[in-house]
Formats: C-alpha cells, structure tokens, sequence
C-alpha cells in the first residue's frame, strides 16, 4: 500500500468526519434552538452515519481517522512505525482542515476557539471509557474476523456513546484538537483538550488490554478499518 495513498485517505477521511461533527452540531443548534436533547440526537446520528460510510468508502486503502487506532495498530505490528506517523499526521491536518470548512461552510470565521470547557471529572472519565470501548468495537470485530461490520460497528458504537457518556465521546486525539477551533457546539476549550487527549490515551490502552484478553493468542494480518 502505498505511503502517499495511506496518508492521503486518513487526512480526508478524518476531514469529513470532522465536517460531519462540528456541521451537524451548528445545523442542530440553528434548527432546534430550544431543544439541545434533540440537538445532540442530530448530532450523534449525523456523526454515526458518516463514520460508517466513509470507514465503508476508504477502508480498502486506510480508514483509522483516530491516532489512537492507529497507535494500536502499531502496538499489534499491523503497520510501521513510519506509516503510523504519516498516518497520524494526516489525521491531524485533515481533522483541522474539517473544522475550518465546517466552520465556513456555516458563515462563520475560518478559526473561532472555543471557550466551551469540558474537562471536569465525569467527562475525562468519559473519555477512557469511550475509547476503550472504541478500540474493544474495532479489533475484537477484526480479532473475531467480522472485518465487513466493522464500519456498521463502530458507526453505531459512537452514535451510542454519545449518549451513555458524559463528555458525548469525542475518544480522538485528531478530532479534539480539530474542535478547539470552532466556538460552537461541538466546540472544547484549549485547556480542556490535553486532559481529554490524555484520558483517551489511556484508554485506549485499556481497551487494547480487553481485547487481548477476550482475543488472546489470534493473529491478525489486517489493520483496523
């Protein structure tokens, strides 16, 4: 696979992600002023929707849009070290890129930082539990060998955690630092994205251990999504 192509999909993939997060949460907000429970019902959906078609529409190339993914990959020597972190630059460059279409695409400032602070104990909290069932959906769907629903499980799976977690699981180093920089309501303040960032870390790694847990001694020759 080659290099360019692997780095061109992650950035692309993680830009319309970001597009569908920080759009749909502006639509919500614009078309259902009064009501932020149905705010965050479009939003999630929205968001679910799109993940599952662009993991199902870039999968063939590299379809992670999540270092933490991709990290994880890594960890269980599915891609290099190199691959890893074009991989992950592309998902960081390509999450930014989303938030300032997004950000346009609504009339509003290219760059706008939020002051939306999220970072009290219940959402970091959060945050590791979403990310470990992230990374649990992901490789115990590839470890179980259902690669074909993993788009379908992980789309869900987010969709859902929007509303069993606290902090409306963001479980994405790339797409935190993405929604520091629109004011809006899928926005989070500067001070509160490196705890978020951190807690997904270890999560992740927790999510990693339950899956070598349940799936222990399997071999797997395919990355993630």
């Amino acid at each position: 696979m080659s290099l360019a192509r692997r780095t061109i999909a992650e950035a692309m993939g993680t830009a319309f992600l970001v597009m569908a997060v920080i759009g749909s949460g502006i639509a919500a907000q614009r078309l259902s002023p009064r009501d932020v429970g149905l705010q965050l019902l479009e939003n999630s959906v929205v968001t679910g929707a799109a993940l599952m078609s662009l993991i199902l529409a870039l999968r063939p190339v590299s379809a992670s849009f999540n270092p933490v993914v991709t990290l994880v990959e890594r960890l269980l020597s599915l891609v290099t070290t190199r691959e890893m972190l074009w991989s992950m630059a592309g998902q960081v460059v390509g999450g930014i890129v989303g938030a300032v279409l997004a950000n346009l695409m609504f009339d509003l400032h290219a760059v706008s930082v939020s002051v939306h602070h999220r970072a009290d104990h219940g959402s970091l909290l959060a945050e590791a539990v979403a990310t470990a069932g992230l990374v649990m959906i992901v490789f115990g769907s590839i470890r179980a060998g259902r690669t074909e629903t993993v788009a379908f499980a992980v789309g869900g799976y987010i969709a859902a955690a929007y509303w069993f977690t606290s902090s409306t699981s963001f479980a994405n180093p790339a797409v935190t630092v993405a929604r520091v920089l629109t004011d809006t309501f899928a926005g989070i303040a500067p001070a509160s994205a490196p705890a978020f960032v951190l807690m997904q870390l270890i999560g992740g790694g927790a999510g990693l251990g339950l899956v070598l847990l349940v799936y222990p001694g399997y071999q797997v020759t395919e990355g993630a999504p």
